[in-house]
């Protein structure tokens, strides 16, 4: 699958697991470390030691303006970094407006929301659909698009494909002008009702 086709999925949490990963990763290296000196695999007068090595606390005793300087500026960069990523993960994902003519002064542009009903509309009139709903996602670069679908009990979810496919989601492309539409289509099938034994 491609990185394109990835966009449609769902949104990016890229730089949240990348952080969460690294944070996670520290905190393991420091579990395993402390485990280790703990069961004096690094010497057995090792683990009887203090946690802050005494030549440490001397320098801080010995330079204590610098090290109050030091932490605050520390923790200011951790509450920044903090509120810079609580920021992204709590923004609203985007849903990329097109521009169809950039002509000036005759532009047009068409939204993101009429663009998915459009493309509702569409998928709703296809052959075994009961419902649809279409989400434009990414940006006006790269747009994709999120279909979910709910067939109605019965239906041939290899003929609403090849329907979806040639008709619905080939005139989206070609209405919007771009050559590629990276689209993730979610179905549901309807349950089949329960009969009831007399």
């Amino acid at each position: 699958m491609s990185a394109a086709s990835l966009s449609a999925l769902a949104r990016s949490y890229r730089g949240e697991r990348v952080l969460t990963m690294v944070v996670g990763l520290l905190a393991l290296l420091a579990a395993a470390a402390t485990t280790a000196v703990g069961l004096g695999w690094f010497g057995p007068y090792r683990a009887a030691r203090p946690v802050i090595d005494p030549i440490a606390v001397d320098w801080v005793g010995r330079h204590q303006l610098v090290s109050r300087v030091v932490a605050i500026a520390v923790g200011v960069l951790l509450l920044v970094l903090g509120l810079i990523v609580l920021v992204r993960a709590l923004r609203p994902e985007s849903q990329p407006d097109l521009a169809l003519d950039h002509t000036v002064g005759t532009g047009l542009l068409v939204t993101a929301g009429a663009i998915a009903e459009a493309i509702r509309v569409d998928a709703e009139q296809v052959e075994g659909v009961g419902r649809a709903r279409a989400r434009m996602v990414g940006d006006r670069a790269n747009p994709a698009l999120r279909l979910s679908l709910w067939l109605r009990e019965g239906s041939d979810v290899k003929a609403v494909w090849q329907e979806l496919d040639a008709k619905v989601l080939s005139r989206a492309r070609e209405s919007l002008g771009v050559a590629a539409l990276p689209t993730a289509v979610r179905m549901e099938l309807a349950a089949a009702r329960r009969r009831r034994v007399h």
